[in-house]
């Protein structure tokens, strides 16, 4: 658990807690990648008073995907060895826009899904090659069933639910751990003004599922657990039912 932590989405709530923890557990050296990576003095803050040796902030943009490679060569050329990577970026979008504006439909699934297979198809195979690391993503409960009220960015979800899965499946045996996590709605910046879903939970105690699952060797973590038994009846529910489903 100790190293180099990579945070893609260095702003983040999720990610950035997770690498507090980290870095109180013994990781010496986090790197925050996000846009506008200057703006960043809390979140560093946060991780200098949890133990973290070293925090460097670069710039990232998840969309531009043409730069994911050089960005991830640069990292490593620089710092060496990646031991823990927090995939951690992604937008939740306007459902109601997106129903009549494809341009914001196409924007919110490149984002939550074609940059996370992009930047992950590059990350497992530099992790592969140097025989060792851990990938977190992050999924979400709302691509196990996608519904109605949300059905672009939980479509975004599924496949990304599905690629990481599948990704997990191929690096079996290679020295590289992924480590999928579905979180039901989180109370964050990302929800500010939505009335809270039932059984939501909180970035920080989404971190601290997610720790408790790295430092037991999981391979999935639904958040809350309870979570995981509700969506397994969910998906049995006939879809005259689950279409009329407020969220």
């Amino acid at each position: 658990m100790g190293g180099t932590v990579l945070v893609l989405g260095g702003r983040s709530e999720i990610g950035v807690a997770v690498a507090q923890r980290l870095a109180a557990g013994g990781a010496d050296r986090v790197i925050l990648a996000a846009r506008r990576s200057a703006d960043l003095d809390d979140e560093e803050k946060l991780l200098r008073e949890a133990g973290a040796g070293t925090v460097e902030r670069v710039e990232f943009d998840a969309d531009d995907l043409d730069r994911h490679r050089p960005f991830l060569d640069d990292v490593i050329a620089r710092h060496g060895r990646l031991d823990t990577v927090v995939v951690a970026f992604g937008i939740l979008g306007e459902q109601a826009r997106a129903e009549s504006d494809a341009a914001h439909a196409v924007q919110i699934v490149h984002t939550d899904y074609v940059a996370h297979v992009h930047v992950l198809t590059h990350l497992a195979e530099l992790l592969r090659a140097q025989g060792s690391g851990t990938l977190v993503v992050y999924s979400s409960v709302a691509g196990v069933r996608v519904r109605r009220a949300n059905y672009v960015y939980g479509s975004a979800k599924a496949g990304l639910d599905g690629f990481t899965s599948g990704l997990a499946d191929a690096l079996y045996g290679s020295g590289v751990r992924v480590l999928l996590v579905r979180p039901g709605f989180v109370i964050g910046r990302m929800t500010a003004g939505m009335p809270p879903a039932p059984l939501s939970s909180t970035p920080d105690q989404v971190a601290d599922a997610t720790v408790r699952a790295l430092r037991a060797g999981r391979g999935e973590v639904w958040v809350p657990a309870v979570l995981r038994p509700v969506f397994f009846g969910m998906r049995l529910l006939p879809r005259p039912i689950w279409r009329r489903l407020p969220r």
